[in-house]
């Protein structure tokens, strides 16, 4: 622990406050507990899956193995799991971090860790994520309670909206850095930057619905309703939602970062200058 950040914690134990857990110990244990390794892996593998539209979308078969290259060079796990790290020190208490261990280092918790990685790193298959969704429609049409279960769980930590509003800003930072990048022969302005990202918020609440729903009720299947109810009840508690709202602002601050620098790549490509 640097002298400042005890001094910081003494002052705040002074006061009453809370003390912050900063990058020490209690944050690995919480790391470790919630396998934010592997998640990142994954997200970084989403990222190079998503690098392959923006080329297909963008500039098709002009990319190659130099955009590659490049996506893979932004997409950098360490990156994102600082990232990650640096919000869950800021935003959670030392006090609150050991309950959210016990929970995740628990038998179930461990359980729900285990079965979420494994259906998101399954719905970078397509096929995969068309039947999931598929299923999903088949759930609905039945009635099926247990996507009164999901729903109260993405309610519990307002995923719809925290993933709305991250998409959102990073379409704008990709944007930016496609200005910067002077991807475009013609001035655009700020303005009309933000009027084409906010048309696209029904569209990406639609797709974010879907795609959560969807994915939860394939990782979520194998467990029964007691389970569900007990991750819903920690969701609901101050820990609990200190814990999302960390895990959203290092999302946040990891992928504006990224999509902006992604821009800028896709501008030399678009204005050909790596053909």
């Amino acid at each position: 622990m640097s002298r400042l950040f005890a001094a910081a914690a003494l002052i705040a134990a002074l006061a009453g406050g809370p003390v912050r857990a900063d990058d020490g110990p209690e944050v690995q244990r919480l790391v470790e507990a919630l396998a934010l390794p592997d998640l990142v892996e994954i997200m970084r593998d989403e990222g190079l899956v998503y690098g392959d539209g923006l080329e297909a979308d963008l500039f098709p078969d002009r990319g190659g193995a130099r955009w590659d290259a490049a996506v893979a060079r932004i997409y950098d796990s360490d990156r994102i799991e600082r990232a990650m790290r640096e919000a869950l020190g800021t935003r959670l208490a030392v006090d609150e971090i050991e309950p959210l261990v016990a929970f995740f280092t628990s038998p179930e918790g461990a359980r729900i860790v285990a079965l979420e990685l494994s259906a998101r790193r399954a719905m970078l298959d397509p096929e995969i994520d068309k039947a999931s969704r598929e299923r999903l429609e088949e759930m609905q049409a039945d009635g099926d309670p247990r996507l009164d279960l999901v729903g109260r769980f993405i309610a519990a930590n307002g995923l719809i909206e925290a993933n709305v509003a991250g998409a959102l800003n990073a379409n704008y930072a990709f944007y930016t850095g496609l200005v910067d990048g002077r991807a475009f022969d013609y001035a655009l302005t700020e303005d009309q930057i933000l009027d084409d990202v906010r048309r696209q918020e029904p569209e990406i609440r639609e797709d974010t619905r879907t795609w959560l729903f969807s994915y939860l009720a394939m990782a979520y299947a194998p467990l029964d309703d007691a389970t569900m109810e007990s991750y819903i009840r920690l969701s609901e508690t101050r820990p609990g939602q200190d814990l999302n709202d960390a895990l959203f602002e290092g999302f946040e601050a990891a992928f504006q970062g990224i999509s902006r620098d992604l821009g800028l790549a896709a501008a030399r490509f678009i204005a050909g200058q790596d053909l």
